[in-house]
């Protein structure tokens, strides 16, 4: 799953997934949202604007339909951090 992350402006992550459409976005606030049917020239734009915020409110927000999140994105990442931040592996 491609994954772009960025370092400045509200999102910091986003996370695409090609096969199913669906692109995930991690917010600054650790909110995650996710849209369904995306195109990859949209995820690819929006990894390349010099305003992602900005192309998401004016070319995915009421584009696309919304869905959940799945799991593993949100979850993994967290668990991870957590990892790192502990320096263990899991099961420790």
């Amino acid at each position: 799953m491609p994954t772009k992350t960025f370092t400045s402006g509200r999102i910091r992550r986003a996370d695409y997934d090609p096969a199913s459409g669906q692109l995930e976005l991690h917010w600054d606030n650790r909110s995650v949202l996710a849209y369904k049917q995306v195109p990859q020239e949209v995820y690819r734009r929006l990894c390349s604007a010099p305003n992602p915020a900005t192309y998401w409110e004016d070319r995915i927000a009421d584009e696309y339909p919304k869905t959940v999140p799945t799991k593993s994105g949100a979850a993994s990442q967290g668990a991870k951090d957590l990892r790192d931040l502990l320096g263990g592996a899991e099961g420790d």
